[in-house]
């Protein structure tokens, strides 16, 4: 499945210049004919007029779309592969297409890419150009999408109003099809060229998570809270490379991504389609002291659950005697939606050692609750020291699923206003009293 190495981060003349990301539509009935015909029809002419603006020689392809695989085709890794190399990806928005799971998928491994591109010191480059294949309502757009713009003015009136399915439907607006989509070809060969995003390692496809929220599902909130030392008040021997003027700023990465890992996470957890807020652990309420007004060991009133947390501690901090006290009653009161990952860097020689081995059964004694949480929760590899940022963002969106599932199990629910209406139940058939000289069924004799 994996490209060979030499490939990876580069740029070549065989890469095709776009991956076509649609919803499938299911047939309807028999004798309904190809669902997607027309995705296929689109599919075939933006090829045609990429092959004619630009130099590619003959037999190169100039795009991707599942159809094109021939039988005995390994789909997963085929999928794999082109979202990996493809030098742009264009996905056909529908209403049909933010409740796919298989195109929440190509979205999420997509924007990993662009963000591995980014993270290692390439240039911002959104290498996404969406197309409306059906009118879509913009005020419910997933917010992992919102980041996408979508630039009409460009395209013929109608193409806003009908989508490109409308356009190639109706004879008489043929002319607008044929302008739409030579302009979205012209859009696809530009940004190709300008943002030369590079190649990346194709992913397991079956293990890559959704770019989009279940059906139904409303707005999911993360809180992400860092806890590290700055540059002022960490050790005198210790390395001050990682750290910034904040928490915030910390990277323990930063021989791989000059980017602060509370930066890449939140790009990983958005591209799930999260919000996402960020807090240092300085500026967290603990609840080790009473709010203003209130007196030691009064009784507090238990806020309401706002959604699940992830904690990223840097096992230096725990060097700060204050920072300490507040991590460990921060892990004290921690609910069970509240996960834990532990960033380290296995090319920071101060990481390992005696020192390394000192913080890390200091780190057990306070943070025991949220470590043995996490091993119990099958995110063993998050609490136990994350050595490089790759398996960072590969185990994130993993610990970001097991604290949503415990919010859910543990978060109160909260019906509609109303009269409690009692749940239907099955109850087996009754029979009539029996009648002497009647039908066993109370009819006439």
């Amino acid at each position: 499945m994996d490209i060979p190495e030499r490939e990876w981060g580069s740029t070549s003349d065989d890469q095709p210049y776009f991956f076509l990301s649609y919803a499938h539509t299911p047939p309807w009935g028999p004798g309904g004919g190809d669902p997607d015909h027309w995705v296929h029809v689109l599919f075939r002419d933006l090829c045609t007029h990429i092959m004619a603006i630009t130099d590619l020689p003959a037999g190169s392809h100039p795009g991707f779309m599942d159809r094109e695989m021939r039988p005995g085709d390994g789909w997963p890794q085929k999928l794999s592969e082109n979202l990996a190399s493809c030098r742009v990806f264009v996905p056909l928005f529908s209403s049909r297409y933010f409740t796919s799971e298989m195109c929440g998928r190509e979205l999420f491994a997509f924007n990993e890419r662009i963000r591995q591109a980014k993270d290692g010191g390439a240039p911002e480059a959104l290498a996404i150009v969406p197309a409306l294949w059906t009118r879509v309502d913009y005020a419910r757009l997933p917010d992992s999408v919102r980041h996408i713009h979508l630039n009409e003015s460009t395209f013929p009136d109608r193409y806003a109003t009908d989508g490109i399915y409308g356009l190639i439907k109706l004879n008489r607006l043929r002319d607008e099809y044929e302008e739409t989509v030579l302009r979205l070809a012209e859009r696809i060969v530009r940004v190709a060229h300008e943002t030369a995003l590079p190649t990346g390692r194709p992913r397991d496809y079956e293990s890559t998570p959704s770019a989009f929220r279940p059906r139904g599902a409303g707005p999911r909130q993360i809180r992400l809270t860092v806890a590290a030392p700055t540059r002022d008040s960490i050790p005198g021997h210790r390395d001050p490379g990682p750290y910034g003027e904040d928490a915030r700023d910390w990277n323990p990465y930063h021989n791989e991504t000059p980017r602060a890992l509370a930066a890449i996470a939140g790009d990983v957890i958005r591209s799930l389609d999260y919000r996402v807020t960020v807090a240092s652990l300085d500026d967290e309420d603990t609840g080790d002291e009473p709010p203003p007004g209130e007196e030691p060991g009064e009784e507090r009133q238990e806020p309401r659950p706002n959604g699940p947390g992830i904690l990223l501690v840097d096992r230096w901090v725990l060097t700060d005697e204050e920072r300490r006290r507040r991590l460990k009653a921060f892990d004290s009161g921690a609910r069970p939606w509240v996960g834990a990952v532990v960033p380290w860097n296995r090319a920071d020689a101060q990481c390992h050692g005696d020192e390394g081995r000192r913080l890390t059964e200091e780190l057990e004694r306070t943070l025991p609750l949220l470590l043995d949480r996490g091993r119990r929760a099958d995110a063993r590899s998050a609490v136990n020291g994350v050595p490089t940022l790759k398996s960072f963002t590969e185990v994130l969106p993993g610990v970001v699923a097991s604290t949503t599932r415990k919010y859910l199990k543990h978060a109160a629910a909260h019906p509609p206003p109303g009269p409690t209406v009692p749940r239907p139940r099955l109850v087996g058939p009754s029979q009539p009293p029996y009648q002497e000289g009647g039908t066993d069924r109370g009819g006439d004799a």
